[in-house]
């Protein structure tokens, strides 16, 4: 199992957001911190500050470019609902050899990848 951990600014808007419009499961919540997980990825959230891993580094802050994929058979379907409940988006589609992908920023403006690769022939 891979692990992530991102910075936030809020908690409980990120949790909604990973459960509800990416299909995440909440294994643990406390104080400005919470643990979450889809398939084989384990997501760890914490406000600056909160725990260890809150100051590690100095002062961590939310957003930058680091970022995890979720791989989607269909890029257009995946994005239909986030669009009609106002995600934002940091760019539009890009297209490249192996595939399309855009990329969807967290409520703290932290990065996900939805990717869907191109047909194998």
């Amino acid at each position: 199992m891979a692990s992530v951990r991102y910075i936030v600014s809020d908690i409980a808007s990120c949790i909604d957001f990973y459960r509800d419009r990416l299909g995440f499961t909440v294994d643990m919540q406390a104080s400005g911190f919470a643990a979450l997980s889809r398939g084989d990825l384990r997501l760890f959230i914490n406000v600056p500050g909160a725990g260890g891993a809150g100051k590690a580094g100095g002062h961590p802050e939310p957003g930058g470019w680091n970022r995890f994929q979720i791989e989607t058979k269909d890029l257009e379907a995946m994005l239909k609902p986030l669009r009609a409940a106002g995600a934002s988006f940091r760019g539009d589609i890009a297209e490249g050899a192996g595939g399309r992908q855009i990329l969807l920023e967290d409520p703290s403006g932290n990065l996900v990848e939805l990717f869907e690769p191109k047909a194998r022939r």
